[in-house]
């Protein structure tokens, strides 16, 4: 059984080596990496043809993947002692459009969510701020590969002018033509940020290891995508040994991980409701997320009884893989 880091504990001389190694080897293909993509965004700006943007959205993806590529490698070369559990569906493919929803703990879920879903699922975007643009290399790098992003009027501005709403619709419709034509997935942290004992307590949250969840993004992307999305996919990820910081796991003090993935039928009521302008569509959809809510957090106490049971048939080399 490999030995389990404790994450309490103070970090050794070897795994601050490690994480200064992998931390350099992350910088040096960001600095390799980032140049052409900004490049590619510049050319993009003024390719005179769709056919020619086209041509560019792809290099940029394949750019990006790279860079994944590298953090996937690192994760096994650099620190192969982590125990993985996967379970997911056997059909998952890099041409299809899909909305992603997930729990959310960590910086480190990104790098796990990135690391299963890189041979998988096609690149994934969330829903940006367009303020975001502005911050350096990270805001250019969100809009060259094509992450919805929304400029959202406060709830106090749309009350003083109502037509403000109407036109956060019209702007979240138009930051989700990119992704019409070409395979994506669209993350959703439902909880609408990472979950502490604190903000947990604090909510009173009835799921003992999931904040409450937030159905208005979902319901906004379903109400835009939904009729054209290949699939809902529901991704749970564990870390039994305590929820890691981003240092802590790229040092290797994280050894195991468990993650799930499941594929989520759309009811047809869901693909033809209005969540932004139907109050009662808004309550039954709620209810809807609550239930997969309810369910994800079944998935986690499974999750947790496996490893706890050390069953060697679920664990180190052990990838498991079936449909769900």
């Amino acid at each position: 059984m490999a030995r389990i880091a404790n994450l309490s504990s103070p970090t050794t001389l070897i795994e601050r080596a490690r994480g200064i190694m992998i931390g350099g080897a992350i910088t040096a293909s960001t600095l390799t990496i980032g140049p052409p993509l900004m490049a590619v965004g510049l050319l993009r700006a003024i390719a005179p043809n769709k056919i020619l943007r086209h041509k560019l959205d792809a290099m940029a993806i394949n750019l990006a993947n790279k860079w994944i590529g590298v953090n996937s490698w690192l994760i096994e070369q650099a620190l192969p002692e982590i125990e993985w559990q996967l379970t997911m569906p056997t059909d998952l493919s890099l041409d299809k459009q899909y909305l992603l929803i997930c729990n959310h703990q960590s910086w480190v879920d990104t790098t796990v969510m990135q690391h299963i879903g890189l041979p998988r699922m096609p690149l994934t975007r969330f829903f940006t701020k367009w303020e975001l643009i502005f911050i350096p290399i990270m805001g250019l790098a969100f809009k060259i590969l094509g992450f919805p992003m929304m400029k959202r009027h406060s709830k106090e501005a749309v009350a003083k002018n109502p037509a403000l709403k109407l036109q956060d619709m019209l702007e979240a419709k138009r930051s989700c033509e990119g992704l019409l034509n070409q395979p994506f997935t669209l993350l959703n942290y439902l909880e609408g940020t990472r979950f502490t004992p604190k903000k947990h307590t604090i909510q009173q949250s009835p799921y003992p290891n999931l904040l409450k969840p937030k159905a208005g993004g979902l319901g906004l992307a379903i109400q835009i995508l939904g009729q054209r999305v290949d699939g809902l996919i529901d991704m749970t990820i564990v870390y039994p040994d305590g929820i890691p910081g981003y240092t802590d796991f790229w040092m290797g003090r994280v050894r195991r991980v468990g993650v799930d993935l499941r594929e989520i039928p759309i009811p047809d009521w869901v693909l033809a409701g209005d969540y932004e302008e139907n109050p009662e569509f808004r309550v039954q959809f709620q209810d809807w997320v609550a239930t997969l809510w309810t369910n994800k957090q079944r998935t986690i106490d499974q999750m947790l009884q496996r490893f706890n049971h050390h069953d060697d048939s679920l664990s180190p080399a052990n990838i498991q893989i079936g449909a769900k």
